[in-house]
């Protein structure tokens, strides 16, 4: 008897139904999907019981006809494909005909739908995956599929789903997700009890973050001015030469300012053609443009929306349709860094002392800015930027601890890239970004977990600015390590080291992209033993050693001689430095560009050559110092994304004398 068998329909529809429906969230977002493919302006999602007794999706799109009504609950049966070429350049959501059959295949599913042009409706019901009635109806245009008892044929399931407000929870996050990347649709989420969110369409990107997450969490976040790039210059020569256009690359959204911090990249989302994905390519892109600006083991919270030709990235790679590959993997890594570096360098945003000090209520040690537990949140399932289990994937998007990409990203190994790019403002265009909606006009149906109104002042206006800093006049030194000063603003604490860390790394960095980067030599050469991966390293970045002023020649096998060092820094410093240039690239699991390279040697250089703590300083010392940081790019931070500057307001100095 033969032991391979082709498997019943019926078993079939279910084993999909496990790669594609994992729990209600995962059945939610096929339905949302295919709502906003059928042109829908307002969504309406009513769940109970998290989900699990009833989901129903109403929408006003375009609707489906009779005989197509019933073609979709086939097998790969879709509108929005038509040949193999068109998976090349897929410009919808859904693509892959799996929906429908899968879901009705797990659960007891009704399908009401109208087409504009008819005069009547359909229903159309399934219960496990099997045909049940099929009747005309008098219904308005649009599509409802209802989904109810999900599971209930495949018992096995059901019993790993979590509770109703665990469930309830990933549906509130996804749908607040789909609303982001659609702000001029009305999206509508209800239990029979609460309405959870309801968002009218907004004009601006800022108008929905302001209607998800409220005030605060818009005051924290920095806007991504409007970037765009051809991707010229990712095409060869040949290629252009063959008729190839330079499609475009475009990059909005919102990232937080380095004060607000993350344990992990839970706070990350990335929208690609308004498709919600993780990609660990982008990941480290974001890494990078947050590098000497945030701690090491921090992470921001961020929306970007990337927005490309559909033939430049594949969405098919993944059931769930979650994860994408670029055709042009590095360029929209550099475009997405620079993007984002570039919305930080204008914010230079400063800490207060309340932000520094942590949110009361949070969890001791979190980081600022780190959601509490979900048991310490009360009330109903918040639509906050949480962490993404509802996408039918596991671990959800970004969720792994690693800061740098996967092999899929072409960043497996370590190897230096080409030279280095032009300034970002030379090679993209950046556009004014959305002024931010007046908070009186939409009343916020969210909160943002984890920070409170006190953590900033009175908002916006009341967050300290670097041109602060060159008005501040210094009163004297804590311990000799921290110089106190004030202005009109309020008290300022300033960390000398850091501080002057900062202007030094960024005098490094312009000095070397001016190749001007001063070197002394050393009395007599230094020999130093270097470990077998230190020399592999060394041999990579030897020239670029001696752009930064070290002057390193090898001596042997695994001996080099140092016989100069860069300016200010002594010579019991310089086999210390070198060996930590070498071991930082060392443990770098990435590719790293020379533009990156260049900012860890600069950053190692500064640390070591920056004024020390227990350091006294005079009059004048200070006064120089606090000049020098004013005119840097990033005050807020020293090379490594410690703060540098806190400022204790004068509001917030009343305050704790109970004076307001």
């Amino acid at each position: 008897m033969s032991r391979i068998r082709i498997l019943p329909e019926a078993v079939a529809n279910k084993i999909a139904a496990g790669e594609v429906v994992e729990r209600p969230a995962s059945v939610v977002k096929e339905l949302l999907e295919n709502a906003l493919d059928a042109g829908a302006r307002t969504i309406r999602i009513e769940v109970e019981a998290g989900g699990k007794r009833m989901i129903r999706v109403i929408d006003d799109g375009h609707g489906m006809m009779h005989d197509d009504a019933l073609l979709a609950f086939e097998r790969h049966a879709t509108s929005k494909l038509r040949t193999a070429d068109d998976l090349l350049s897929i410009s919808t959501l859904g693509f892959r005909g799996e929906a429908l059959p899968t879901i009705a295949a797990v659960s007891r599913l009704l399908l009401e739908t109208r087409a504009e042009e008819e005069a009547e409706g359909m229903r159309i019901e399934f219960a496990g995956g099997k045909l049940v009635g099929v009747k005309p109806a008098g219904l308005p245009a649009g599509t409802t599929v209802s989904v109810a008892d999900i599971f209930y044929c495949v018992p096995a399931r059901r019993n790993f789903l979590k509770s109703d407000s665990t469930e309830l929870g990933h549906i509130a996050s996804l749908v607040t997700h789909y609303a982001l990347a659609n702000p001029e649709r009305h999206f509508v989420l209800k239990t029979p009890t609460q309405e959870i969110v309801s968002c009218p369409p907004a004009e601006h990107l800022s108008d929905r973050v302001y209607q998800l997450f409220g005030r605060q969490a818009l005051d924290e976040l920095v806007e991504i001015p409007a970037a765009s790039a051809p991707f010229r210059a990712a095409i060869t020569e040949p290629a252009l030469e063959a008729g190839e256009e330079a499609a475009t690359l475009s990059a909005t959204g919102f990232t937080s300012r380095p004060e607000v911090q993350r344990p992990n990249r839970n706070g990350i989302y990335i929208f690609v053609n308004r498709r919600l994905v993780r990609d660990r390519l982008i990941l480290h892109a974001i890494h990078e443009a947050y590098r000497n600006i945030l701690p090491h083991a921090v992470f921001p919270a961020v929306l970007l929306f990337l927005a490309m030709p559909y033939d430049e990235v594949d969405v098919n790679v993944h059931p769930a349709k979650v994860e994408v590959r670029f055709r042009h993997p590095q360029f929209v890594h550099d475009f997405t860094r620079d993007a984002i570096r570039q919305a930080l360098t204008k914010a230079r945003s400063i800490a207060s002392f309340a932000a520094a000090a942590g949110v009361p209520g949070a969890p001791q040690g979190a980081p600022q800015g780190a959601a509490t537990s979900e048991g310490a949140l009360p009330g109903p399932p918040r639509a906050i930027i949480p962490p993404i289990g509802e996408l039918g994937v596991g671990t959800g998007i970004g969720s792994d601890g690693g800061t740098g990409a996967g092999s899929d990203g072409g960043y497996g190994a370590f190897d230096l890239t080409a030279a280095p790019l032009p300034p970002v403002e030379q090679r993209f265009s950046f556009e004014p970004g959305t002024a931010f909606p007046n908070a009186a006009r939409i009343a916020p149906v969210m909160d943002w977990p984890g920070t409170n109104g006190a953590a900033y002042g009175d908002g916006p206006a009341a967050l300290p600015s670097p041109e602060q800093i060159a008005d501040l006049k210094p009163l004297g030194q804590v311990s000799s390590s921290f110089i106190v000063a004030v202005n009109a603003q309020g008290l300022w604490l300033i960390d000398q080291h850091v501080a002057h860390e900062r202007v030094l790394f960024e005098q490094h960095l312009e000095a070397r992209r001016a190749g001007k980067v001063e070197c002394q030599r050393m009395l007599m050469p230094l020999v130093v033993e270097l470990a077998p991966r230190q020399v592999v390293v060394f041999e990579k970045i030897a020239e670029e050693l001696n752009a930064n002023g070290f002057e390193v020649a090898p001596m042997g096998p695994r001996s080099v001689a140092i016989q100069a060092v860069p300016a200010g820094i002594a010579a019991t410093d310089a086999e210390q430095l070198l060996t930590e240039i070498l071991d930082g690239l060392e443990r770098e699991n990435a590719a790293i560009s020379i533009a990156t390279l260049q900012a860890k040697i600069a950053a190692s250089t500064a640390c070591h050559a920056a004024i020390k703590v227990n350091m006294p300083l005079d009059q004048a010392k200070m006064q120089w110092l606090l000049a020098e940081l004013a005119r840097t790019d990033a005050p807020m931070s020293c090379p490594h994304g410690r703060p540098v500057v806190l400022r204790y307001s004068v509001k917030e100095i009343e305050r704790a004398f109970q004076r307001i």
